[in-house]
């Protein structure tokens, strides 16, 4: 009878992850990334159920969610994008505009330069101080992020071998 439950669950858990694989792809790192994401989830809605016997199971499952959380925005690129709300509410919304220069490639085709147009009207040199503190601002939360990725993955490694049961 173990034998039969063992199988029907193995089977269950199998069709339960088909989604996230059938997403996926081999050549795409952020597949696997979703994947242990998702095995986290699991993990942690088992350590909160009431199948979980250990004392800790609760905490782990806080600090599973956590790292779930961290995960989320470090891979959404959040800390990374924070400039585009910072200049958005300093100076208005902005669209990216694609210009040509003028110049042309081999076959006749013409480069393009990119733009920012402001719901605002900025003088040119107003556009070149917003430019130059976006870049900045741009330089700054890129920092953040990176920092963002390796606190993410040095809380996974402090924690992960008590995430069980």
């Amino acid at each position: 009878m173990r034998k039969i439950k063992r199988l029907i669950y193995r089977v269950k858990r199998v069709i339960e992850f088909i989604p996230v694989i059938w997403k996926g792809f081999d050549f795409d790192y952020g597949s696997s990334i979703e994947l242990f994401k998702y095995q986290l989830k699991r993990t942690a809605e088992y350590l909160e159920s009431d199948k979980a016997w250990s004392l800790e199971s609760k905490t782990n499952a806080a600090k599973i969610w956590t790292a779930v959380e961290l995960m989320e925005k470090v891979y959404n690129e959040d800390y990374a994008l924070e400039y585009f709300d910072i200049i958005e509410k300093k100076y208005g919304k902005s669209n990216i505009d694609f210009v040509e220069t003028g110049e042309f490639d081999k076959k006749g085709d013409p480069y393009y330069t990119i733009v920012d147009s402001y719901e605002n009207n900025y003088t040119e040199e107003e556009l070149s101080l917003i430019k130059d503190e976006k870049h900045s601002l741009h330089f700054e939360c890129r920092t953040k992020q990176k920092k963002a990725h390796k606190l993410l993955w040095n809380y996974i490694e402090h924690n992960i071998q008590n995430w069980w049961d």
